[in-house]
């Protein structure tokens, strides 16, 4: 059910996944209580969605949600024009500011399946009003009333565009035609491949990111950092950088000092010249073998295999993983002694707000919180280091910052995908899986409660202890009729920045798995498309599966060194396949040639944007299972730039690509994550197949 809310124009209002309460300005004329998503629930206050019709023609829903590059605002846009009638043309897809009630997280990849009801109720409801106002206006029957392209039409031919009634909309109670949303059979836009709606902004030059606006004296700002992960800072000598041209401030923050200058050319150029005395972080005297040893330590014991049966068995290890999205860490920040404004891109902007009031000491209500598009995420964009250091800077320089972190700050200061340590065992008997184990232990993210700063700098200790084991794992245990599941974790703790990456626990978890998978195939002599297809117990699964194998030919004859991997995953409410074809004839040269996927997501709203996230997961897989990773030397991360952080790039990705959008018109499932553990298994296993080996460490060049 949706709110009228006392306007001049028509303004209607839904509440997203919680109890219904009442927004600011609004006059509830109905309410009900809407199910949260099953794929994930944050928050039990009410939350509104909320679109307005302007006498402009323009139809406006503020998003309590990022576009982060994954499409969101196109995929409402779809829905609102699909329930309204309208041009997609017409349609303004803006950001809301953070809020003080509700559900503004983006995340989990829950955005389109969280608003899709909501959404094309609020859209159904505003159609049934400008109807019934033209049926009105016209002494016309609102049945006989017909809408198209942002318009009433009447029998005769006549129009009225929604901007000229919605004066008179806006004071309709009780339309006179239905306000249900349409069935699936008479979508016309929903389910038709759509070129996203910002796409001419984005390569224009139009669409604007944080670092693109100009807030009136809002100077350039870097910060000189430690060399280490939360090392110190002794002392500073800055008269050097003070004297020199275009610089306004040098400001000592707790991940270490700020230059605000007149250019970012200037502030680099001061930063530089900073004279610093550095004392090492809690992590100095620890390394890559080190961690890995405590990860392996940590790993709780599998339990006794069957009696009578043969195993199947693999210790995998995952290296530490940068987000490192295209567009760098950005914030601009205007704190003054009795309010604060911040513009920067934020997936989680209720919680930075509060976070940012308490850091700079003010109430929550004197902060406002502008989320502005981000340029990638990948869950980096979910804390907001950035922000935090950003208003405390403005309030020490007393003046307004945009504050930049530069590539090296966010890959060797920023929050990054933990390190992990696998341990699975399958146990076979007469030709099945009758048992199946998975341990395993990762770097613990309650770093947070042992003074990590909120920039992101750690100043607690080591912590030498393993943490108790935990269980089970969050894994899907009901992918496969596996007979007995089970599942432990245990972690280390170590004060170094963690924060949540693609495919969270899945990435690394199934992507394991589905070797393990292979391995068994392999050792039970069966071909691993037919041994899946044996027990997979979803029969969606297996459909997608079946797709990738027909689409992708899969059991071709390859030239020697060359050879076809699958994998596939299931979470979200959604299920994925994936066929790759690798080339290994040069060994330190791996390339995945053809990637091949096939996703059941229900409802796929826009089909060209989830060909767009598939592809992006494939490039995922085939970064984090060939080549991509940090290492951390003596408490510092190595890797600062593209350079070295060697995510895939044009020349590493496939030659050939194919998405396959299984048909469905149940509502739609998660999709933005759901390829990134499928990806990185068939990669995974195409390299295990044409090499002969078993891979066992990732990145496979580390």
């Amino acid at each position: 059910m949706v709110y009228s809310l006392a306007a001049s124009t028509l303004t209607v209002a839904a509440p997203l996944g919680c109890d219904a309460a009442t927004a600011d300005g609004a006059e509830p004329t109905a309410a009900t209580t809407r199910r949260a998503s099953d794929v994930l629930v944050t928050g039990t206050d009410g939350e509104m969605l909320v679109l307005e019709v302007t006498e402009a023609n323009r139809v406006v829903v503020r998003l309590p949600r990022v576009e982060v590059g994954q499409g969101v605002t196109t995929a409402v846009a779809m829905m609102i024009a699909e329930e309204l009638d309208a041009r997609l043309v017409d349609i303004d897809i803006p950001l809301a500011d953070a809020r003080s009630t509700g559900n503004q997280y983006t995340g989990g990849s829950n955005s389109v399946s969280s608003l899709y009801g909501p959404a094309r109720e609020l859209a159904a409801l505003a159609r049934a009003k400008l109807v019934t106002a033209a049926a009105r206006h016209w002494n016309l029957p609102a049945r006989s009333l017909s809408t198209r392209n942002t318009k009433v039409i009447a029998p005769d031919g006549r129009s009225a565009t929604f901007g000229s009634l919605t004066a008179s909309a806006a004071r309709i109670s009780r339309p006179a035609v239905s306000s249900k949303p349409k069935p699936a059979s008479r979508h016309r836009v929903i389910g038709r491949p759509t070129t996203r709606i910002d796409a001419r902004d984005i390569v224009t030059g139009k669409a604007k990111y944080a670092g693109d606006l100009a807030v009136a004296g809002a100077k350039p700002t870097v910060v000189a950092r430690p060399p280490t992960l939360g090392g110190k800072l002794v002392s500073v000598d800055s008269r050097v950088a003070r004297a020199m041209p275009g610089v306004h401030a040098v400001v000592k923050v707790a991940g270490g000092v700020a230059v605000v200058a007149e250019s970012f050319h200037h502030a680099f150029k001061a930063r530089d010249a900073l004279r610093i005395t550095w004392a090492p972080g809690p992590l100095a005297s620890l390394s890559d073998a080190a961690i890995r040893s405590r990860l392996r330590a940590a790993v709780p014991r599998l339990g006794d295999a069957p009696r009578g049966s043969a195993q199947t068995e693999g210790e995998f290890e995952f290296a530490f993983v940068s987000h490192a999205p295209m567009e760098v860490l950005t914030a601009v920040a205007d704190v003054r002694a009795s309010h604060a404004e911040i513009w920067f891109s934020s997936q989680s902007p209720m919680d930075a707000r509060e976070s940012i009031a308490s850091a700079v000491g003010l109430p929550v209500s004197k902060v406002r919180v502008h989320v502005i598009r981000g340029g990638g995420s990948f869950g980096r964009r979910l804390n907001y280091d950035a922000a935090i250091e950003a208003a405390l800077i403005s309030k020490a320089a007393r003046r307004p910052v945009k504050l930049m972190w530069s590539r090296a700050d966010d890959i060797r200061h920023g929050r990054m995908r933990p390190a992990s340590h696998h341990r699975i065992r399958a146990s076979h008997a007469r030709g099945r899986v009758v048992a199946f184990s998975h341990a395993m232990a990762s770097v613990s993210e309650s770093y947070e409660g042992q003074g990590l700063s909120a920039q992101g700098s750690a100043r607690g200790g080591v912590t030498p202890a393993v943490v108790p084991a935990s269980g089970p794992l969050p894994s899907d245990d009901g992918l496969y009729n596996f007979g007995r599941v089970s599942g432990n974790s245990g972690s280390v703790e170590l004060a170094i920045p963690l924060g949540a990456w693609r495919s969270v626990d899945s990435g690394t978890m199934r992507t394991a798995e589905e070797i393990v998978v292979d391995e068994v195939a392999r050792s039970l002599g069966k071909d691993p498309i037919a041994f899946r297809r044996t027990t997979l117990r979803n029969k969606s699964v297996r459909a997608v599966l079946d797709k990738v194998a027909d689409a992708g030919d899969w059991g071709r004859t390859l030239p020697a060194g060359q050879a076809q991997g699958v994998a596939v995953h299931e979470e979200y409410g959604s299920c994925v396949a994936c066929l790759v074809e690798m080339d290994v004839t040069d060994p330190k040269s791996p390339r995945v040639t053809k990637v091949v996927m096939a996703a059941d997501v229900g409802t796929a709203v826009n089909p060209r944007g989830l060909e767009a996230q598939l592809m992006g997961t494939a490039i995922d897989g085939i970064s984090t299972v060939l080549q991509a990773g940090l290492h951390i030397d003596r408490g510092a991360v190595r890797e600062s730039s593209y350079a070295d952080f060697r995510y895939a790039r044009q020349r590493h990705a496939p030659l050939r690509f194919e998405a396959h959008i299984m048909p469905s018109r149940r509502e739609p499932g998660g999709a933005g994550e759901l390829g990134v553990p499928a990806a990185a298994g068939a990669v995974a296993n195409a390299y295990a197949r044409a090499t002969g080996s078993k891979p066992r460490r990732f990145p496979l060049n580390f």
